[in-house]
């Protein structure tokens, strides 16, 4: 077994002191790529108001449009992270193909501000990263609240049906009376091919 440590390049987990929605909305004025808050913030922005707090923002872009990001985000720093490991990207390298998330640090407070999912799809098509049978309009999926695009519920729930943590279960049992009818069946019939015989299925009714 192999216990030489992960790498982990920029300041650590504490550091972490990320933006809210709107100001992610501001430091993305004027980028022409897709883009929308995902996790736990994006359950707020479609419940119309903060249920709990978040110790970060997580936004979701099509993979092909890093570059547009990289060159939109030049006055950070990006750190592609995954499989316990923070590993800083060169200016100018390519999103790392192995991993999805890539983290914005503010050099200048060093401080962790955003986390950036590349996932499949593209302007017209959402695409679950994690069983691309599961796909829609992404019009059907991105709504905005505010000036924010955010993924709506059932999408994120979606996501948050893998791990099943307290806060999943949460934001699910905080969801659940607001979904129609639409976004149920879109739901059970995603969570049936991603994760047959998920419990939130029979409660989806």
């Amino acid at each position: 077994m192999d216990d030489a440590p992960k790498r982990w390049d920029g300041p650590g987990l504490e550091a972490w002191r990320a933006w809210a929605p709107d100001e992610v909305a501001w430091v993305l004025t004027d980028l022409v790529v897709p883009w929308c808050v995902v996790g736990g913030w994006a359950i707020d922005l479609w419940l119309g108001e903060q249920t709990r707090p978040h110790g970060d923002i997580e936004i979701a872009i099509p993979r092909s449009c890093f570059g547009a990001m990289r060159h939109h985000l030049a006055a950070f720093e990006l750190f592609a992270v995954g499989d316990g490991e923070v590993r800083a990207l060169p200016q100018g390298a390519p999103a790392d193909t192995e991993k999805h998330q890539t983290w914005v640090l503010d050099p200048v407070e060093r401080a962790w501000r955003m986390d950036v999912m590349l996932e499949p799809g593209d302007a017209d098509h959402w695409i679950f990263r994690r069983d691309e049978r599961v796909r829609a309009p992404r019009t059907e999926m991105v709504a905005t609240r505010d000036g924010v695009p955010y993924l709506v519920a059932e999408g994120v729930l979606l996501f948050k049906a893998k791990a099943l943590r307290d806060k999943d279960e949460a934001d699910f049992n905080a969801c659940l009376a607001k979904l129609d009818a639409r976004a149920r069946a879109w739901l059970a019939q995603a969570l049936q091919l991603a994760h047959p015989g998920h419990r939130w299925i029979a409660q989806l009714g």
